[in-house]
């Protein structure tokens, strides 16, 4: 499975919380059948100690799929490691990388790039507890770090202690003075340090993070000798343009999706969701940006925000939200 995962891995779409949820992930599976997703983050004291193991909820339909993991405990990651491969997770991602103030009073997350030695000990432990392939996402540094001299020591220890596959947000985590919203952007892209690094570590396997916002984008960094790109949220908010080409254009299989086609292939879906006593808009919360820049987007959008929350709403709201967006062939 190792080879299909790191061929999925050439494009992915990046852990978001409240956002890449199931549902979330089961509607990009429909764009595209190749790209690897990932789960929300998913903290390992939830579910060693909360015992939320309705966190680790998915369709079967959504592989390849990733679960990650916070924490920074290695024996609590490992049982969360375990618990995530017992149910058939393709991946096990700790997160080095987050930068919330949640993650930061946990010690895990990207503080995490200030002790790659606990992040070996987390590494190994987990590997040990799993046979599907652990891997770490994180940044080039933190604060006041060096990232050309702490990136290549944090990718040293996690290489020694098995990792092979890493995801670099190509960006500094500011822990101090910046909220979480402003370190997905404020931070400088250094693009270059990542390529670089794929050439030190020429046996790991590297994808690139962060303000990648289209399929042309990723194919250049593919071709630039990259392993793999990750997209956040372009990936979500305009998911039709990122995911529904992605199986020809990055993979070389399959044909383009459409979007109405999608639409309506979710529709048994939702009336099983519905049938187990969840709300629509739990579903088409996701759907929004499916058309985005697309005639009818605004009307699409408009028609399922007020529809979808109303009580007993069903997948006619998402039906008749169709007639206000014009055929692919006429845009």
């Amino acid at each position: 499975m190792t080879n299909e995962i790191r061929n999925a891995a050439r494009l992915s779409v990046a852990p978001m919380m409240d956002w890449t949820d199931r549902h979330c992930r089961y509607l990009h599976r429909l764009l595209s059948a190749e790209t690897l997703l990932y789960t929300e983050m998913v903290t390992a004291p939830a579910l060693v100690r909360g015992g939320a193991l309705h966190l680790l909820d998915y369709s079967p339909q959504e592989h390849p799929v990733a679960l990650q993991l916070g924490g920074s405990d290695p024996a609590e990651l490992a049982k969360a490691a375990r618990l995530g491969g017992e149910v058939g997770y393709d991946e096990i991602n700790l997160n080095c990388g987050c930068p919330s103030d949640r993650v930061k009073s946990g010690t895990f997350g990207a503080v995490l790039m200030k002790d790659p030695a606990r992040v070996a000990e987390c590494v190994a432990a987990m590997r040990e507890a799993v046979d599907v392939e652990v891997t770490v996402k994180c940044r080039i540094g933190v604060d006041d770090q060096d990232p050309e001299q702490v990136l290549p020591a944090f990718l040293q220890a996690i290489r020694a202690a098995g990792c092979e596959r890493v995801t670099i947000h190509a960006r500094k985590a500011w822990l101090q003075g910046l909220s979480p919203k402003e370190n997905r952007d404020i931070p400088p892209l250094d693009y270059d340090l990542v390529h670089r690094m794929k050439t030190q570590f020429s046996d790991m396997h590297v994808s690139i993070n962060g303000g990648i916002i289209s399929l042309n984008q990723a194919q250049e960094h593919l071709d630039q000798g990259l392993d793999g790109v990750m997209i956040g949220r372009a990936a979500y908010h305009q998911p039709t343009d990122i995911l529904a080409e992605a199986d020809p254009l990055i993979y070389g299989t399959g044909r383009a999706a459409d979007a109405i086609d999608v639409v309506k292939k979710i529709v048994p879906y939702v009336e099983q969701h519905l049938a187990a006593g969840g709300r629509l808009h739990q579903i088409t919360r996701h759907m929004l940006g499916l058309f985005a820049g697309r005639p009818g987007a605004r009307a699409w959008r408009r028609a399922l925000s007020e529809g979808a929350v109303q009580d007993g709403a069903g997948p006619e709201v998402m039906l008749q939200a169709l007639d206000r967006v014009a055929p692919l062939t006429d845009a």
